[in-house]
């Protein structure tokens, strides 16, 4: 079985060499795959003296676009799963074994949730109460209640690689992708995790975007959630 990790990174260097000895301690067999989303930092180099493989794009596609970059090359590589880990340091690679285990008891994607037990660096107040209200309008649409639906901590199978090199969001994409997993009626579940504050840099989210980010990713998960099946190579 193939599994490859997928590390999206815009401006990341300071974060991915703890990144990468943390992957290459964690149990199991996966490549890892960074995708360079245009930085302009010392990220591509920082990939080549560490000898992960890397990705750069000539231009800034932001965090979906990098994201489907790496699900494409998954799908034409033959990978069986792949695993998302944000490059900011915050994902735990000793999880990703309880991820994939969760895939071999028969779901197409697991997500890793902070909320299950409430352990480890739980984010700020606001975006907390962001993340319920994502939880509940996507329990309300779909029926499915997801506690951690922001999470870019996540595994999926060959079916979910090919829904996804096909069709993903531009930009915030995790709770929307969650919404497109369930209307093709494949099956989601959680993991419970440990996530770390983020170890350097900034994230993309601000407060002065957060009114933009909580109004375009609800009009999208409802969207998502009336639109039609999404329709593969494979179909």
């Amino acid at each position: 079985m193939k599994v490859l990790v997928i590390i999206p990174a815009y401006n990341e260097a300071e974060n991915l060499p703890g990144l990468f000895k943390d992957l290459k301690q964690a149990e199991g067999d996966f490549d890892i795959l960074v995708i360079n989303d245009c930085s302009k930092d010392d990220t591509e180099k920082v990939c080549r003296e560490h000898n992960i493989k890397v990705v750069s794009l000539p231009v800034n596609l932001g965090i979906g676009g990098a994201v489907q970059t790496g699900y494409l090359y998954a799908l034409r590589h033959g990978y069986d799963i792949a695993i998302q880990v944000d490059g900011d340091g915050q994902h735990d690679p000793q999880f990703i074994k309880y991820l994939i285990q969760r895939l071999n008891e028969g779901y197409d994607l697991c997500i890793g949730s902070r909320f299950i037990e409430n352990e480890g660096f739980q984010s700020s107040k606001a975006r907390r109460i962001g993340i319920r209200y994502f939880s509940w309008l996507i329990k309300l649409l779909t029926g499915k209640r997801i506690t951690d639906p922001t999470s870019g901590f996540r595994a999926c199978n060959r079916k979910v690689i090919e829904l996804f090199a096909n069709d993903y969001p531009i930009d915030y994409p995790e709770p929307e992708t969650v919404v497109t997993v369930l209307r093709n009626r494949l099956k989601v579940c959680e993991m419970p995790v440990i996530m770390r504050p983020r170890a350097g840099g900034v994230s993309s989210i601000s407060s002065t975007n957060a009114i933009y980010y909580m109004i375009k990713v609800t009009l999208a998960i409802i969207i998502s959630a009336i639109s039609k099946k999404v329709v593969t190579d494979s179909e």
